[in-house]
């Protein structure tokens, strides 16, 4: 949800056996005459696409080979970008109806903000994936309805209201939508999410648990990290600002890995064992994850869409916070989901910090001095 008020629609398409449907001369010509490759690097193109054949062998028996004239390789490095370069002109589509979108081989989201005339919204979202779907069919695509997914962020009444008035989506309208492995719910509550993580987090703690006493104490840490803190991990900079409850169970997650790894019964106080893992609590790894997007926003490494969220604190007249490295700190009107923001949360913990960590000379330094940071304020007795 915007922070002035609005609503917002996320809309995931799916596409049916993308991959396996693309044509290799329309490939070969959009290479040429939309991307400008051409000479000896258009014939290596061509010379990687041509010439395949394509056969079925079950046990000792094959089919006859037969030659393949489309799709490109799903398993193959050069597969995803190639899908990426076909679909080039679908962007053109969404620009022209303002919806902004992002596309990586299949995987296409976009999203709109729904304007206060909610029939327009909805109409020029309709006229735009009625064209998307004829530029599909053009192109020897199929956007596979019953896959696609659309999410209304917005409150309950908008949601009922608008459940019917996606055209031939409608069937595809939904509270919740997986998103590059993150549960997005309609509330932005995460609830189903963090029920996901901690589910899964405790399956695999109870497989090692069972193992525990044929693993050394370094292999086994390294398995906890693998399996059970790279859940807590995963995109946990959304869930800054959640509800404590939900808090507090994924850091039982946490603290279940700990003892398991220390040996620690179930009544022993559990802060000192991850003062002394030097494992920082949930709720400042995620600080530690939007501080360290913040840093490579700072310092030119971050895509171009994370960057323009953040803008740098620069004074009307010459003041000593101008050399600070601050952020301008937006003001939001919906605390409770406007101030989880990245663009708020991370202008508010990053000029929270002490001007040392922030004028870091590198990534390597940052994540050093920042860890050493937070762990006094998660561990600091005083």
């Amino acid at each position: 949800m915007a922070d002035n008020g609005r609503s917002a629609v996320l809309v995931l398409l799916d596409l049916s056996s993308a991959f396996d449907m693309v044509d290799h001369n329309i490939l070969l010509a959009r290479l040429e005459h939309t991307v400008g490759i051409k000479g000896v690097a258009l014939d290596w193109f061509k010379s990687y696409l041509s010439n395949r054949l394509s056969s079925v062998h079950l046990g000792t028996c094959s089919s006859s080979a037969v030659p393949v004239c489309c799709g490109v390789p799903q398993g193959s490095v050069l597969g995803p970008t190639l899908f990426s370069l076909y679909m080039l002109p679908l962007s053109a589509i969404f620009e022209k109806y303002h919806i902004a979108f992002h596309c990586y081989a299949d995987d296409i989201q976009i999203y709109f903000e729904l304007n206060d005339d909610l029939a327009l919204s909805l109409n020029c979202f309709r006229e735009c994936m009625c064209e998307v779907k004829q530029w599909l069919l053009a192109n020897t695509l199929i956007l596979n309805d019953k896959k696609t997914e659309i999410v209304v962020f917005g409150s309950n009444v908008l949601r009922a209201q608008l459940r019917d008035a996606f055209g031939f989506l409608t069937s595809s309208f939904s509270d919740t939508a997986r998103n590059l492995g993150v549960l997005l719910d309609s509330s932005f509550k995460f609830d189903k999410q963090v029920s996901a993580v901690v589910r899964s987090s405790f399956y695999q703690l109870r497989l090692i648990s069972k193992a525990r006493q044929y693993i050394p104490h370094k292999d086994l840490e390294k398995l906890i990290h693998a399996f059970v803190t790279s859940r807590l991990d995963y995109c946990n900079s959304l869930y800054f600002g959640l509800h404590f409850a939900l808090l507090h169970r994924l850091q039982t997650v946490q603290n279940a890995a700990a003892r398991i790894l220390t040996k620690t019964r179930k009544s022993a106080h559990i802060t000192p064992i991850l003062a002394d893992l030097h494992w920082l609590p949930v709720k400042y790894r995620i600080q530690f994850k939007i501080l360290l997007i913040t840093f490579k926003i700072t310092n030119n490494t971050a895509p171009s869409y994370l960057k323009e969220l953040l803008n740098s604190y620069v004074p009307a007249r010459a003041l000593r916070s101008s050399s600070q490295l601050l952020l301008v700190q937006p003001r939001s009107r919906l605390k409770s989901r406007g101030d989880r923001a990245f663009a708020l949360a991370a202008p508010e913990l990053w000029n929270n910090l002490l001007i040392g960590i922030r004028a870091s000379d590198s990534i390597q330094s940052f994540k050093s001095r920042l860890k050493t940071y937070l762990f006094h304020l998660a561990f600091s007795t005083g």
